[in-house]
């Protein structure tokens, strides 16, 4: 299946509508984007909740989290979570 988009002045695209149902994408979700060392690029739709585990991840320039310290925000996380489902 080939989906075209155009960038506009801002730089944003809107995906296809058959794209978007096809891949679950919803207003909100997140989507990661890689490039390949040949140029292209690939897109991830990332599992809702996701972007709370990804900020774990060490940016560049920062020592990565310990061990400790990612089994803390996921613990947090999970807390929040369960909180809101009372």
């Amino acid at each position: 299946m080939s989906n075209i988009a155009i960038v506009s002045e801002k730089g944003q695209v809107t995906l296809p509508k058959p794209l978007r149902d096809r891949l679950g994408i919803r207003p909100g979700s997140r989507l990661a984007f890689r490039v390949a060392p040949d140029g292209s690029l690939s897109v991830q739709v990332m599992a809702a909740g996701s972007e709370s585990l990804f900020r774990l991840l060490a940016k560049p320039g920062e020592a990565p989290r310990s061990l400790e310290a990612m089994d803390s925000g996921v613990t947090r996380r999970v807390q929040v979570r369960a909180r809101r489902g009372r």
